[in-house]
């Protein structure tokens, strides 16, 4: 009843304009009733609006155009943007780094109009950064990537801590590596572009009857204090292994990993064994360097354990 009751008194609150526009209404709805169907027709305006409502619902481009809004949507929700994205804070560190980095040759600290001018430059460098990051225009640029990875490596290698060495860890360690502090055996040697075997004879003769022209005098290079265990790189084992063979002060042609030479031995240095005492020093600062690369290479397979490597076949 209670119901009822604020039914009643709703009706009666009502206007008399509006009992009489909807009262108009229904009237009019009655009037183009179809007597065949029994349902009340539409106006023809209203046939015209849902005509052109159900033409435009058939439109592939509104499909495109709601598919995209749900999807930039469904984004938004589920990858929402960090808040502080839009802030920069230039803090106090920053400015005094500008300032200490002024140019040095002005003997003084910058003007406040200077440093608002590093200071707007260094920002207009964060936003250009932000932004290119946010269009992924940062993924497959080898540079960018090689740049991060660098700076993470700087990092991990500024956290590592080596202890000093004890006397007795660091000598065992300079005879395990002896071989690194030796002095090697130098030789100082001329040698005549390569060629093929007959050219390379026929300069040995020219060489020894002094005929040889000016442009293979010119040529010919003088290779000073060369360390024996490197001629094999650079020249192959056979013409290494040949080299020392050679009496000092004669030509003759030897065959490298690019040809034929006529060659010349003018001295042999011997070598000398180090002394941990004369080097320990040095000993030391290699030692730090190895045992700190080789902490960082650590801390960088335990970040390599939370990855899976698949290889392309």
């Amino acid at each position: 009843r209670r119901a009822s009751s604020a039914v009643v008194i709703s009706k009666e609150r009502m206007s008399a304009p509006a009992m009489s526009n909807a009262a108009q209404t229904f009237e009019g709805a009655s009037a183009h009733a179809n007597p065949r169907d029994g349902h009340s027709a539409l106006p023809a305006p209203a046939r015209s609006w849902g005509t052109a409502l159900r033409a435009l619902a058939r439109e592939p481009l509104l499909h495109f155009l709601a598919l995209g809004g749900l999807i930039f949507a469904a984004d938004a929700i589920l990858h929402p943007p960090a808040k502080d994205e839009k802030v920069i804070t230039v803090t106090k560190a920053l400015r005094q780094s500008f300032i200490d980095t002024f140019d040095e040759d002005k003997q003084r600290t910058p003007s406040e109009a200077e440093l608002q001018k590093m200071v707007e430059a260094w920002v207009a460098s964060e936003i250009l950064y932000r932004e290119g990051k946010a269009l992924g225009v940062d993924r497959g640029d080898e540079m960018i990537r090689d740049r991060v990875a660098f700076k993470l490596q700087y990092l991990i290698f500024d956290q590592v801590r080596v202890p000093k060495p004890s006397e007795e860890q660091l000598r065992a360690w300079f005879t395990e590596n002896h071989a690194r502090f030796d002095e090697p055996e130098r030789v100082s040697f001329l040698i005549t572009p390569p060629s093929d075997e007959a050219t390379a004879k026929r300069h040995l003769d020219d060489i020894r009857e002094q005929r040889e022209s000016e442009e293979l005098r010119d040529q010919t290079r003088a290779i000073l204090d060369r360390p024996v265990p490197s001629l094999s790189a650079a020249f192959g084992d056979q013409f290494g292994e040949g080299l020392l063979k050679l009496p000092t002060q004669q030509w003759t042609v030897l065959q490298s990993k690019d040809g034929w030479h006529v060659v010349r031995l003018d001295a042999r240095t011997p070598g000398a064994p180090a002394k941990f005492e004369d080097l320990r020093d040095d000993a030391a600062k290699i030692w730090h360097t190895e045992e700190t690369r080789k902490q960082a290479w650590e801390a960088v397979s335990r970040l390599k354990a939370n990855y899976t490597i698949r290889y392309e076949p």
